[in-house]
């Protein structure tokens, strides 16, 4: 197993000097490990410039830890990557795993987004904006837009909730279809009620 773990940006490269300049700027303190696949400088700069766009969603992260992890599927052809990340801030630890087969911009993209969404809610509970144990409802996704980024919830009792891309937690959003039954929290937005934190079968956050 190859294994490359580092919390500062190889240098040498235009690329690893723009991620030096964000490592100045950032207050999250950064790691990052590679595993069983070799350190790119512009997956580094990938991963920088999400981490630094965290700190837009709450200001008090205390940890970033980020694993890049390359699998083995012998049965398969081609690459799948794994993404991991773990962040720490007051009172709460936030973890978000996402996987692609061949891209692992896309499975970076993915895990980057479901932490940010982690981020939101903790801080809205940090503000006391949110009840910090919402009732968790249960439905059916009605029909999607994948090519917009959002779609319809049947709830329980009949009515529609509009979701978006943004709004689900796992799978990822393109791997939601009709007929899928889905966990949600009912959410008043400015356009009405939504579902939020929608996720379909085993749980991740």
């Amino acid at each position: 197993m190859r294994l490359a773990c580092a919390d500062a940006t190889p240098t040498g490269s235009p690329v690893a000097s723009f991620n030096r300049e964000k490592v100045q700027e950032m207050q999250i303190p950064l790691q990052i490990t590679m595993r069983d696949m070799d350190r790119s400088d512009a997956l580094d700069a990938a991963i920088h410039e999400h981490a630094a766009k965290l700190e837009q969603f709450h200001s008090r992260i205390t940890r970033c830890r980020v694993t890049v992890e390359q699998l083995r599927r012998h049965h398969l052809q081609g690459r799948h990557f794994a993404v991991k990340i773990d962040l720490r801030v007051p009172g709460r630890e936030i973890a978000a795993t996402r996987d692609h087969d061949e891209d692992v911009y896309v499975a970076l993209r993915d895990a980057f987004d479901s932490a940010k969404r982690q981020l939101e809610e903790a801080a809205r509970e940090l503000r006391g904006d949110v009840k910090t144990h919402a009732t968790a409802l249960h439905g059916t996704v009605a029909r999607m837009r994948l090519d917009e980024g959002y779609g319809f919830i049947e709830t329980g009792d009949g009515r529609e909730l509009y979701f978006s891309r943004d709004n689900v937690v796992h799978p990822p959003f393109e791997h939601l279809e009709p007929g899928i039954t889905v966990q949600f929290i009912e959410d008043l937005a400015a356009e009405g009620p939504q579902a939020k934190r929608v996720s379909a079968g085993k749980h991740q956050p």
